[in-house]
C-alpha cells in the first residue's frame, strides 16, 4: 500500500478524497497520462477534511487526460462497445464441451460447486462463522441473487433486470467499492453501463468476479455462454479488466465440469478474454510459472511482486492468486483452499472461487467431510427474502435451470 493510499484507505466510497485518489490510480494503471497529477492528488487526498470543490476540479482534469498512444494493452471502456462482441463464438471448435455424465452426477458437481464456494468462503479466513452455516458474506449473497435473477428472467436477462433486482433485494449497506458506487448511480438516475463508469474508480476491482460463479453453474461445459451472462451482469458496475475477470471466472467454473483437471479449465477460461488485456497477460505468466515448476512460495511471491502496484482488491492480482491456488493445488480440494487462503490479498473471495472450481472438479460426494460437516447444509444471506437457506436446495434449484 502506498503512502497516499494509506492516508485514504477505508474512506467511504462517497468521500471525494478517496474517489480522487483511486480514480487517479485507475487512470495511471490503464495507461493514461496522469502521472504529473501525483503531487496534487497526494496533497488533496491527505487533507484532514474533505476539500470537495478542489477534489472535483482535479478529478475533472484527470478524467480529461488522454491515453498514452503507445499503450499496448486492450482496455474496453463502458461507453465504447459491447464486451461480448470481443469474445469467441459459441460454436467455435473445442470451446463447448458436452457434458457426458448422468443427471445425478451433474447434480453432484453443481452441489460440489455450491459446497466448495461456501466452505472456501466461510472456513478459509480468520473470521469463521460462529453459527452453523456460512457467515453472511457478499461472496455468497451475489451467488444467491444471481440464481434468483436466472429463475425470474432466464438467460435472456438484461443489465436493467440486474439493476432492478439490486434495488429490490440487495441492501445498500451490504455493497462495497464498485457495487456501492454503481448502486448510488442507479439511485441518482444513471442507467447501465454508465452506472459502471461514472465516478466509479473501483470498476476494475474484484466485485464482478465475485458475482460470476452462478453463470458457470448453469452452463456446464459451455464457458463462452457463461462468460456472456457474467459480462451482462458485470456491466452495471465494472469495465475493462474488472469485466474481463467476471468473464474469466464464469468460464473457469463452466469449464471445470468437463475439464480433466484445473489446468485444463484455466486454459479454456483464458480464451474468453482478450489475449492482449492486462488480465490475460498476467494469467499467462502464472501458467508459465507453473509449467516451469516454480515452487509455491516463490510463485506466490512473484505474483505479489508483479502486481503490488494494484490495490489488494484489484481483479488482476486476485485472479492470479486464484489461478495459482488451483494449479499448485493440483485438483486436491484441501490443498487448493489451503494454498489460496494463505496467498494473501482478498483471500476469502479467492477461496470462494477456487473452492467452487475444486468442488465441481471432484463433486460434492468427494469433498472431505471436515469441510462440509460444519456448514450444516445451511447458509445465511443478506438478500431480501432469503435469510436462511439450505445449500442442497440451492443446488437443486440450480440443477432445475439446466435443459
Amino acid at each position: 500500500m502506498s503512502s497516499i493510499e494509506a492516508a485514504v484507505f477505508g474512506h467511504h466510497e462517497a468521500d471525494p478524497r478517496a474517489l480522487l485518489y483511486y480514480e487517479w490510480c485507475q487512470r495511471l494503471e490503464s495507461g493514461y497520462a496522469v502521472a504529473d497529477f501525483a503531487e496534487d492528488v497526494n496533497e488533496l487526498s491527505r487533507a484532514d477534511r474533505p476539500m470537495d470543490a478542489a477534489c472535483w476540479r482535479l478529478l475533472d482534469r484527470i478524467e480529461s487526460a488522454g491515453r498514452d498512444p503507445d499503450w499496448r494493452y486492450f482496455e474496453w471502456a463502458a461507453t465504447g462497445g459491447d464486451p461480448n462482441s470481443l469474445g469467441v463464438a459459441r460454436d467455435s471448435p473445442g470451446y463447448r464441451t458436452p457434458v457426458d455424465y448422468s443427471r445425478t452426477e451433474l447434480f453432484d458437481r453443481i452441489h460440489g460447486g455450491w459446497l466448495g464456494r461456501c466452505a472456501g468462503c466461510a472456513l478459509s479466513g480468520p473470521r469463521v462463522s460462529s453459527v452453523i452455516g456460512c457467515a453472511r458474506d457478499e461472496n455468497l449473497d451475489y451467488t444467491i441473487l444471481g440464481l434468483h435473477l436466472l429463475e425470474q428472467y432466464g438467460a435472456d436477462f438484461i443489465a436493467d433486470d440486474v439493476s432492478a433486482l439490486w434495488l429490490e433485494r440487495l441492501p445498500f449497506l451490504r455493497t462495497t467499492t464498485a457495487e456501492r458506487v454503481a448502486y448510488r448511480n442507479l439511485i441518482d438516475g444513471f442507467l447501465p453501463p454508465d452506472t459502471a463508469s461514472y465516478r466509479n474508480p473501483y470498476r476494475e476491482w474484484r466485485g464482478a468476479l465475485v458475482r460470476a460463479d452462478i453463470y458457470g453453474y448453469t452452463n456446464p461445459g459451455d464457458p463462452v455462454r457463461a462468460a456472456e451472462l457474467a459480462a451482462r451482469d458485470a456491466s452495471i458496475s465494472h469495465t475493462g479488466n474488472g469485466l474481463w475477470a467476471a468473464r474469466w471466472a464464469a468460464a473457469l467454473v463452466a469449464a471445470a465440469f468437463t475439464a480433466a483437471n484445473p489446468g485444463e479449465a484455466l486454459e479454456r477460461a483464458q480464451r474468453v478474454i482478450p489475449a492482449n488485456s492486462r488480465l490475460a497477460v498476467a494469467l499467462s505468466e502464472v501458467i508459465a510459472d507453473h509449467a516451469d515448476n516454480l515452487g509455491w512460495e516463490r510463485a506466490r511471491a512473484v505474483i505479489h511482486e508483479r502486481h503490488s502496484h494494484y490495490n489488494r482488491l484489484h481483479s488482476i492480482g486476485n485472479c492470479c492468486l486464484i489461478a495459482a491456488g488451483l494449479l499448485w493445488g493440483a485438483g486436491d480440494f484441501t490443498e487448493t483452499v489451503r494454498l489460496t487462503a494463505g496467498a494473501g490479498w482478498d483471500s476469502r473471495s479467492n477461496c470462494a472461487t477456487a473452492g467452487s472450481v475444486a468442488g465441481i472438479c471432484i463433486g460434492a460426494s468427494r469433498i472431505p467431510a471436515h469441510w462440509t460437516d460444519s456448514l450444516g447444509d445451511t447458509l445465511h444471506s443478506a438478500v431480501t427474502g432469503y435469510p436462511t437457506l439450505r445449500i442442497s436446495d440451492l443446488a437443486t434449484r440450480t440443477h432445475r435451470l439446466l435443459p
